[in-house]
């Protein structure tokens, strides 16, 4: 055997030049490939068939965006008409994005075929997974043979032990993304060992996703985004964030209204496990921008959080606000709840606060003052377009920290004058830090 054929990983992406015949050789001659991407090649049916056949140990396959991989060619990558068996027993990943149109009933069919004869799939990327699950979930099997030889999905499920009326068809699919809320009881049901998911919401109002997902008890991965016009209010993610919060590793939450105050400090009192977080807030929709500023205290209370944050690498906040602007009183809230934050997350490597209307130097005045020091193992920092001077950028510059890369652009308060006399610092302390301006 030559020593290319114990290769456990390739990466064709893009190899648009590779014929289909020269494909079916590398699947054939690799049998030790754990790892195999595809993407944007020529393979068909007849290099994934190889491709099944061929590769007993593939656990990680990416078709996205082949032009030539059809709803018959992905049953083959499962099942060998011809030997009458499984192929791909432990592959655990499938990437198959930008294939036929979703609304084509042959590859919903084709994706729920995949579902039963992989048997350690743990996640399947294709936009019309969820129809997929749907027909498995209420055993719309009839008529689902095949007359070159595949079984028909109901062998398959039965299989697997399922049976309608008998024991509920299960699925071990470990991630689900692209999960709109009306079938999230449906994929809760089939796929009851998730640990990452991805859900679009309507408009509400009720709690997120009624109540299915306070019964996933292994999700640790949550993405959470707004589809509706109007959005849905941060305070309706709090009884998610206080079921699964001991237990969330990385939460994600994109287009909701910051209606009140002081909803996303309680929703990350409620997560002490968080490794990464990311929001992006839109402002209540009763501002009152010309109302009374509250006094800004001249130190920030750093305990508003009642924990510390110790896993916690990576924080990223948004605020986006186009006609409407953040009332005051969340501003007092937001710098309390970053002080507190900041002054407890040890291990935090990468912050993003973006679009920040609000003065940030006390806060940062607050936090390099705390014990410890806090920040000492961050590496980037970004605050574009946010409301910061450069009384902050000199104390990082003078702090023990690790910073390597700082993003200043569009900070309104941040003059060329400013930008340069950073620089200069940069050189003459021959720090390793990238200063991005303009």
């Amino acid at each position: 055997m030559c020593w290319w054929q114990n290769l456990s990983s390739l990466d064709l992406h893009g190899c648009s030049r590779l014929s289909a015949d020269v494909l079916v050789d590398l699947a054939e001659g690799l049998p030790q490939l754990s790892r195999l991407g595809l993407a944007e090649t020529q393979a068909n049916v007849q290099v994934l068939s190889a491709v099944g056949s061929c590769c007993r140990r593939l656990q990680e396959l990416d078709v996205s965006h082949c032009k030539k991989v059809s709803p018959r060619a992905l049953r083959y990558l499962a099942y060998d008409p011809l030997a009458q068996s499984l192929c791909c027993p432990v592959l655990r990943i499938l990437l198959a994005h930008g294939l036929e149109p979703s609304q084509d009933s042959g590859m919903v069919v084709a994706l729920a075929f995949l579902l039963l004869a992989l048997p350690r799939l743990e996640f399947l990327a294709h936009s019309a997974m969820p129809d997929a699950l749907h027909l498995l979930h209420g055993w719309q099997l009839d008529g689902m043979g095949d007359s070159e030889g595949f079984p028909s999905l109901e062998e398959l499920a039965r299989q697997r032990g399922a049976a309608p009326g008998g024991p509920q068809l299960t699925l071990p699919l470990r991630r689900v993304e692209e999960v709109e809320e009306p079938n999230l009881a449906t994929i809760h049901a089939i796929c009851p060992q998730v640990e990452e998911a991805g859900m679009w919401l309507g408009d509400g109002p009720g709690p997120v996703g009624g109540w299915e997902l306070l019964g996933w008890g292994h999700l640790a991965r949550l993405t959470l985004g707004c589809t509706g016009r109007q959005g849905r209010v941060l305070a309706e993610v709090l009884p998610l964030a206080r079921s699964l919060g001991p237990h969330l590793q990385t939460l994600a939450l994109h287009g909701f209204c910051w209606q009140d105050e002081l909803s996303l400090a309680t929703l990350l009192a409620s997560c002490s496990s968080l490794q990464a977080f990311s929001a992006e807030l839109h402002p209540p929709t009763d501002t009152n921008p010309n109302g009374e500023t509250p006094a800004e205290p001249s130190r920030w209370d750093t305990n508003l959080l009642p924990h510390s944050l110790p896993q916690l690498q990576s924080f990223s906040l948004t605020l986006s606000s186009t006609t409407s602007a953040f009332p005051a009183g969340h501003g007092l809230a937001l710098r309390a709840t970053l002080a507190s934050l900041l002054s407890h997350a040890p291990r935090l490597q990468t912050l993003h606060l973006l679009g920040i209307p609000f003065p940030l130097d006390s806060v940062f005045e607050t936090v390099l003052a705390a014990p410890g020091p806090p920040l000492l193992e961050l590496q980037e920092l970004s605050l574009a377009k946010s409301c910061v001077s450069s009384r902050t950028v000199r104390l990082l510059l003078a702090s023990e920290g690790c910073l390597r890369r700082l993003d200043l652009s569009h900070c309104r308060d941040i003059h060329r004058r400013d930008y340069d006399g950073f620089l200069q610092a940069v050189r003459k302390q021959r720090l390793d830090l990238d200063i991005t301006w303009e």
